[in-house]
């Protein structure tokens, strides 16, 4: 919503409500949870160069992959903060990002969850082509864990990317990306950023993360505006893994769209991941396992009314390579239902 005035500043709104039921053959227990969600974020567009903008959200502001708060601890209030703050500058096809930013990368769930945003300097060019396409780059210095008195964490990274014209009723859109992470101070981290990744003795990561990312999608438009068909297909390799193994894949294939009242959306995907495939500080978190995994994924949207969404998610999933399963046993499939509420204004 803009002000009437001059329309610079902008405001947005959401809260999410999701029931979750955790089941399990033999690992644990079985468990029946809620879960909420609220963020509110404004814009201010200071000139047509300059603008700010800033996000406050609910949820663990040590946990940079969810902003759900458990519904739970005999009703204490919840925890809010920024995860948005930043300033923009426009200079032609080129937009330049600092603070605590939105993501500036093409992605999928397998490397960066949807609620990571970066803290650094970022920048994103989008070239418009004659035929329709466009072409694009994104850059991003990323200050993970930043101290005083010994090595800094970081990352460097750059994604190329192109969108295509419209051939007839297909679109095609191809991303490729390098992240390249230098992991000296992990003191800022804690359990949940570690999850499924290897340490050593000194607690430190037993990987290097150089990750090579490459993602492919095509979308038709043939059943209508109402029923597009979407496929995305996402390769990860993480050529510092401390083992020979160290790649991930996913593939979601998408029937749908969640525009309008009465759409309907239904989802499919798959994914699989080796050991250190990925840094699972960042990637997402749909499941416990952030690394060594095989999950399949189910997803059925509908909106019954204007700026509402209902979801049902189903996850079963499982260890892949039971030498660094851990806890878990290593063949014993596991499952995630969740069934969510969402009013956006």
């Amino acid at each position: 919503v803009a002000d009437s005035a001059d329309r610079r500043l902008v405001v947005s709104a959401d809260v999410r409500l999701r029931a979750q039921v955790d089941r399990s053959d033999t690992t644990a227990a079985d468990r029946t949870s809620g879960q909420v969600r609220a963020r509110l974020g404004a814009t201010f567009e200071i000139s047509d160069r300059l603008g700010l903008g800033a996000r406050l959200v609910t949820g663990d502001p040590d946990d940079p992959n969810s902003t759900d708060v458990q519904l739970s601890n005999f009703a204490d209030d919840l925890q809010v903060s920024l995860d948005l703050a930043y300033v923009r500058f426009k200079a032609g096809d080129v937009t330049l990002y600092g603070g605590k930013l939105p993501q500036p990368f093409v992605r999928t769930d397998l490397v960066w969850d949807a609620d990571v945003n970066p803290q650094g300097l970022g920048a994103v060019y989008r070239h418009a082509l004659a035929d329709g396409g466009s072409l694009r780059a994104s850059g991003l210095y990323f200050v993970v864990d930043e101290r005083a008195g010994g090595s800094d964490s970081s990352m460097l990274g750059v994604q190329l990317g192109y969108d295509s014209a419209q051939f007839g009723r297909w679109r095609y859109d191809v991303a490729a990306a390098y992240y390249d992470y230098t992991l000296g101070s992990v003191s800022g981290a804690d359990s949940g950023d570690f999850r499924t990744n290897l340490l050593g003795a000194d607690g430190h990561y037993l990987s290097d993360y150089h990750l090579g990312d490459l993602i492919v999608g095509a979308t038709w438009s043939g059943g209508g505006d109402r029923w597009p068909v979407r496929i995305v297909g996402d390769y990860v390799r993480n050529f510092g893994a401390a083992t020979r193994i160290g790649t991930g894949y996913g593939i979601d294939l998408a029937l749908g769209r969640v525009r309008n009242a009465r759409d309907w959306r239904i989802t499919y995907g798959y994914s699989r991941t080796e050991v250190d495939a990925v840094l699972a500080a960042f990637s997402h978190d749909n499941i416990g396992i952030g690394t060594n995994y095989r999950m399949h994924a189910l997803t059925l949207d509908y909106v019954p009314v204007p700026r509402t969404l209902l979801s049902a998610i189903w996850y079963h999933y499982r260890p892949d390579q039971a030498r660094y399963a851990g806890n878990l046993a290593p063949r014993d499939w596991l499952d995630r239902l969740r069934l969510a509420f969402l009013v956006s204004y």
